[in-house]
């Protein structure tokens, strides 16, 4: 498992970053997109106190140009090549359309263009109102955790919960809490399964709970910005975060993840009687991995010599930990976790393929 940063490091950067963001719907008419000859763009925002400029993220620019149906690869090629194109064509749609939508801003960036009706559940109320709940969990640390510029994570383990797979291989429960303050998912609480041998992790994504950003009609102003004051979750969230708890509480019964641990092991059992390479290049195609991915599972599936099943999950999660992004490496955890939950048939074409 990616180890990210100590959980210090995680609660001091949301604080930080508590400080320096600020969340705000604005009336479509009120925005302006300007890019300059080199590239770079912003969004001017006309406020009660003047205009207020945020430089535009990847993600905000995708998120503006799928509302306004302009294909991605069309609205980079304008910003690179054409940008007053680019910027008369928004502008011309922000402002003959009129609508309000939520601008989410971090370090003077504009980091998410979303709906009026998003529903904020932030990283770090979201730290505040879990970590007393998973501390209460019996052996529990936090094995890993981060924040990046989509997510946060936050994987907790427990010695409690345990399972031999064989002789002297032991895995652990735990559970993985994650949440993107931009858009980027819903907030997930899914069962976890960390391997003491090698430190792979494993996500077990097919029982996770999901919510959505999606709440309410805020009361706005159609005619000028309205600002949201940085205060902790509303106090109908309470019911929210009680299931929060319930559904962490499930995650590393013993019930769950022998579940669990039981499918992993019975991977054991099945073969690679065809050719490993053919094996990883047809999973690498059925999950969508790229072709340094792909030669990383391999390269991972030869040094660990074992060419059963369980070999092929566990080179999967084990290049997960060389992963650079994050966010991938996390990815790939889950895609061991969907390995878990092939039936025979899917096992039957990566094990017999040549």
């Amino acid at each position: 498992m990616k180890y990210g940063r100590s959980l210090v490091d995680l609660a001091t950067e949301l604080e930080r970053q508590l400080a320096t963001k600020q969340d705000m719907i604005v009336p479509t008419p009120l925005m302006h997109h300007v890019t300059s000859e080199s590239g770079s763009s912003v969004l001017n925002i006309e406020t009660s106190d003047g205009v207020r400029t945020f430089r535009t993220t990847e993600n905000c620019r995708r998120q503006l140009a799928d509302r306004l149906k302009i294909p991605y690869a069309y609205f980079e090629r304008m910003r690179a090549e054409q940008p007053t194109l680019l910027d008369r064509n928004i502008d011309t749609w922000l402002h003959s359309q009129p609508e309000q939508r939520m601008v989410r801003t971090l370090d003077g960036n504009a980091r998410a263009f979303l709906s009026d009706r998003y529903r904020r559940l932030d990283n770090y109320d979201l730290l505040a109102h879990v970590y007393p709940m998973l501390r209460e969990l019996p052996g529990a640390r936090v094995e890993s955790c981060e924040v990046t510029d989509s997510r946060m994570y936050l994987k907790v383990v427990t010695s409690r919960v345990q399972f031999e797979l064989q002789p002297g291989d032991v895995v652990h429960a735990g559970v993985v809490i994650s949440n993107s303050e931009t858009g980027q998912g819903s907030l997930s609480v899914s069962p976890l399964i960390f391997r003491l041998l090698c430190s792979n992790g494993l996500i077990a994504a097919d029982q996770a709970m999901r919510k959505t950003h999606i709440g309410r009609m805020t009361e706005t102003s159609h005619d000028e910005v309205t600002f949201f004051k940085e205060d902790t979750l509303a106090a109908d969230d309470a019911a929210f975060f009680l299931k929060v708890r319930d559904t962490v509480q499930a995650a590393v019964s013993q019930a769950t993840f022998s579940l669990i641990a039981e499918r992993m092991r019975k991977t054991m059992g099945i073969k690679l009687v065809g050719d490993p390479v053919k094996s990883v290049e047809r999973l690498a195609v059925k999950y969508l991995l790229q072709e340094h991915e792909k030669a990383g599972v391999l390269r991972t599936l030869i040094k660990d010599g074992d060419l059963t099943g369980f070999g092929l999950v566990n080179a999967v999660t084990g290049y997960a930990q060389e992963v650079d992004l994050y966010d991938r490496s996390t990815e790939l955890e889950a895609i061991g976790g969907r390995l878990l939950d092939q039936g025979a048939k899917e096992w039957s074409e990566l094990a017999e393929a040549a």
